[in-house]
């Protein structure tokens, strides 16, 4: 019986893999890029369908698919600033989605508060210009 060295394996392997690799080489590549929280743009509308529209909606009128679990329906976020006497309170808003300031109808904390969540996703500057973000989309589209 005759015995393979080593040498004669690796050539044996050689040969076999390598009309394989050359195949899989003039294959494209597919690259798929997964999002992760670090990622998420600084967007207002992008940002909106991520966290808010859950519970506010996609059209933010408070229709959201988790809406009917809440103890108190969401705030449908087109009418800010009818409520206001046609002014968009934006140092309040901006409040809100950080969490400076409590909603009564947001009982115990039923909305999350963004604003922590942002700041854990970078910097305080980034975090700023993502509730920056947000709140400018917010107001436009305010109810006429």
């Amino acid at each position: 019986m005759q015995r393979l060295t080593p040498g004669y394996l690796l050539l044996a392997f050689a040969l076999a893999a390598g009309p394989a690799a050359a195949i899989a080489a003039d294959q494209p590549t597919k690259t798929i890029k997964t999002v992760t929280a670090k990622d998420t743009p600084l967007d207002g509308k992008v940002m909106f369908h991520e966290y808010c529209a859950v519970c506010h909606g996609e059209n933010a009128q408070g229709n959201g698919p988790a809406a009917d679990a809440l103890k108190k329906a969401p705030a449908d976020l087109t009418q800010i600033s009818r409520k206001n006497s046609g002014k968009f309170p934006e140092i309040r808003v901006m409040r809100v989605i950080k969490g400076d300031d409590e909603l009564a109808a947001h009982g115990n904390r039923a909305m999350p508060v963004w604003g922590t969540i942002f700041r854990s996703l970078s910097s305080k500057e980034g975090s700023d210009l993502r509730v920056n973000a947000l709140l400018k989309y917010i107001e436009g589209f305010q109810a006429k």
